[in-house]
């Protein structure tokens, strides 16, 4: 019982956390369907319990980070680095952006739906098979896109290089690619940007950055141990620019 406080202490710790971290969504939600559209809410009770079980997923999801996938991250870009082998960093860097990318529930979401929309507008057949393949070859591009923006924001660190540098670049290179890229594949372009940079991706990507950063001598966590987001998060603008622009 001693040694199970400390831990039943955090774990309402973090319950509250997330419930004051959730207060202003629904604080708003219930400022709106109160007083401005001035209904009752649908079925209270199932509101209720949906929003104990969102405060208690969020409580164990940032839980989890902080127990598993933070220091396991850390502990592997440190071993790499150790090991001083520059391929294996490389390709364990790319497999961990295109793997994380993949599994990514929000990228799934937003390829099913353009493949959806896709059809609907007649830019490909409308069958399943066809949508299910534009939503592949959807996820596959932009997974291919973060795991090259790992593997680029990892070398940025290694050399000490400015992070500046390549985004306003790579968005310069964006913007030329707008001008040429069907109008179709704008708007799911930028979208891709952002769903890449969600739950699966974040956490891992931050700590395999500190974690590197962490290791090698001369280099800041602060400085240089973060700035793989936002790699993550423009290329696959670019890629998927390129594949609407040759597709």
């Amino acid at each position: 019982m001693r040694n199970a406080a400390p831990l039943v202490g955090a774990a309402l710790g973090r319950f509250g956390g997330a419930l004051r971290d959730l207060a202003p969504i629904i604080a708003v939600i219930v400022f709106f369907q109160v007083v401005v559209l001035q209904q009752p809410f649908p079925e209270v009770g199932r509101v209720l319990v949906g929003l104990a079980c969102v405060v208690a997923g969020l409580a164990m999801f940032i839980q989890g980070l902080e127990m598993g996938l933070f220091p396991l991250g850390e502990a592997m870009a440190q071993a790499f680095a150790r090991k001083g082998s520059l391929l294996a960093l490389f390709a364990f860097a790319f497999g961990l952006g295109f793997g994380t990318t993949v599994a990514e529930p929000a990228l799934i979401a937003v390829a099913a739906e353009a493949a959806s929309v896709a059809a609907e507008a007649g830019f490909i057949p409308v069958d399943e098979a066809a949508q299910q393949d534009y939503a592949l070859n959807l996820r596959m591009v932009v997974a291919v896109s973060v795991g090259a923006a790992i593997v680029l924001g990892v070398l940025r660190i290694i050399k000490g290089w400015p992070i500046h540098h390549f985004i306003i670049s790579g968005y310069v290179l964006v913007t030329v690619m707008t001008a040429f890229a069907p109008d179709e594949i704008i708007g799911v372009a930028y979208d891709s940007g952002g769903v890449t940079t969600s739950t699966i991706t974040v956490p891992l990507v931050t700590a395999l950055g500190v974690g590197l950063a962490q290791s090698i001598r001369g280099r800041n966590p602060m400085v240089d141990g973060f700035g793989l987001i936002a790699f993550a998060s423009l290329t696959p603008m670019i890629f998927v620019l390129l594949y609407g622009m040759v597709a």
